[in-house]
Parts: C-alpha cells; structure tokens; sequence
C-alpha cells in the first residue's frame, strides 16, 4: 500500500565538523557509505515506505547533494556506449527515486529549526523526518510500520532504540509506558541528552519521527535549548504533556541501524554493509577474518 500523500523532510544542512578536514567541502551526506552516499540510503528508505515528495533541507556548499539526484546525461551516454548496463541501473536510480525539492536553512539553528523551515511545503498533514546520521537496514522494517501507527492514531510517532545506559547522554531519551502492542510504547517525557543519573530510560530517540503539522507552531514558540539550539526533543516533550491530543507513541527498533555521524562508528557501518553483499562478502569476509587474528 502506498503513502503517497505523507511527505518527508531530510535535514541536510549540519557542518560534519567530526569529519573534518573531510567535510570541509563536501556535505557529510555525501560521504561514501561502501559505494552510495549515506542520504541516498535515507532517500531509498523513504520511497520504499511508499513516499515520493521529499524536501532536504540544506545548508551552505551542499550542491554536491543537489548534483547527485540529478541525473547526468553525459555520463548515462558514455555508459550506454560502453554496454555498461550494471553500473548505469545503478546511476540513474539515485535519479528516478522520488521526486526532491530543496531548501536552505539559513542559520544553523537546531534540528527544531530545520524542521520549522519545511513548513510550508508540507502543509497540514503528517509528514516524516529522517536524519541522514541514522541509516536503518532495507532488510528491516521501521518506517512503514510507524506510518501505519500514525494513520491509525493520528499520533506523533518516534523510533526508539535500547542503548547502553553509559551512552544515553549522547540522545534524547524517552519516558514510557508500555501498552497491549509488543515493542509499542506511549511516550510520556523527553529528555535531551540527559546524563546517565537522569535519565528517565536507556531507550533513545534515533533519527525518524512522523510528525504532525501541530509541530510547527509549537517549534515557532520554542525558545534556543541545549547548544543553543531549537530542539525537536522540547517540541516532542509539549505534544507528549498535551493530555487533549492524540499524544506520541514510540516505536522500539530491534533490527539493523548503522550510525554514520560517528568516525568509528562510520566505518563499523561500511564493514557490516560490505560483508552482507553478494558482490563484495565472499571476499571480504576471509580478509577481515586473518586481518583480526593479527590484531
């Protein structure tokens, strides 16, 4: 069943700071996750789940994101001419998956802003954030299984993931109640980076909410929290307190999430990806094998 009236928002437009001197001129959604950019998984995700409308919000030097959707008769000529029929499927895919707009940010103002900014392009209706740092497996199902808990509540919905209580301090982590529904949870408070002491659970936000456009003036009221920033948490805390609405239900993910907003954890994600593909496994597998025995 598709979804075609939800849109989605990709906030696109942080520094990658952690990934400098990398990202000096190159957006960290660009960085090769083995041989796809990391947004382009955020993006196949989003039109897998039926979604085909897609605004990246972006911020300064970040065409090359832009470029990358685009598609580049040039180069499909050249690869038509070569008979390379693999490679140039796999060019224009990145070209035919939804249809993307883009947006500047302005000011890097906080998660909370960048939503804030896709306001008018989203409208009145529920509408999904992704967050490029967080890439969840194809294999695994999440997104479409939080749209369908939206249509049916019409509530906000996060996805939330168990984390060592040591690491909480680096999410916003979540209050819950269970309710009748295995790995369903109603959120009752939100808590941005917390420190392990006071936090009010190890289960954590990751990067993909469905949100409703009741966000938006909350978001425009919401005063600079953490780093001074306008944090999505402090919006998600208002719609959760709010005993009239349909308030926020979470969504406990057990399958594959690969962080890429991380160095170390980076290069974690393109090990486990590499090694589960049929092209590149096979002989991968053996090397990182003998290459671990001599550690």
């Amino acid at each position: 069943m598709g979804h075609q009236k939800m849109k989605a928002v990709i906030p696109a437009a942080g520094l990658g700071t952690r990934f400098l001197p990398a990202t000096k001129a190159m957006p960290k959604e660009m960085l090769p996750v083995v041989d796809k950019p990391a947004i382009q998984y955020v993006v196949e995700e989003a039109a897998a789940a039926g979604i085909d409308d897609i605004l990246v919000i972006i911020g300064r030097n970040k065409n090359m994101i832009s470029n990358h959707f685009d598609s580049v008769p040039e180069l499909e000529v050249k690869l038509t001419e070569k008979g390379d029929m693999a490679r140039l499927e796999r060019v224009m895919k990145s070209s035919d998956l939804a249809d993307i707009h883009y947006l500047r940010q302005g000011e890097p103002k906080g998660l909370g802003h960048a939503v804030l900014r896709a306001k008018a392009h989203v409208g009145d209706s529920s509408f999904a954030v992704l967050l490029g740092d967080d890439l969840i497996d194809e294999r695994d199902e999440l997104l479409t299984t939080m749209i369908e808990i939206n249509e049916r509540t019409g509530a906000t919905v996060v996805a939330l993931m168990e984390v060592d209580p040591s690491s909480i301090h680096l999410y916003g982590a979540a209050a819950v109640e269970q309710t009748d529904e295995t790995d369903i949870v109603r959120v009752t408070g939100l808590v941005e980076k917390p420190s392990p002491e006071d936090a009010p659970s190890n289960l954590a936000i990751i990067g993909r909410y469905i949100l409703p456009a009741a966000v938006f003036p909350i978001l425009e009221r919401t005063e600079p929290g953490k780093g001074g920033e306008i944090q999505l948490t402090d919006a998600l805390q208002e719609l959760a307190a709010d005993s009239e609405g349909p308030g926020v239900i979470g969504v406990v993910f057990r399958g594959r999430r690969y962080d890429t907003g991380d160095r170390v954890d980076y290069i974690k994600a393109i090990v486990q990806l590499a090694t589960d593909r049929d092209d590149l496994g096979a002989e991968l597998r053996p090397w990182l094998k003998e290459f671990s025995e001599r550690l």
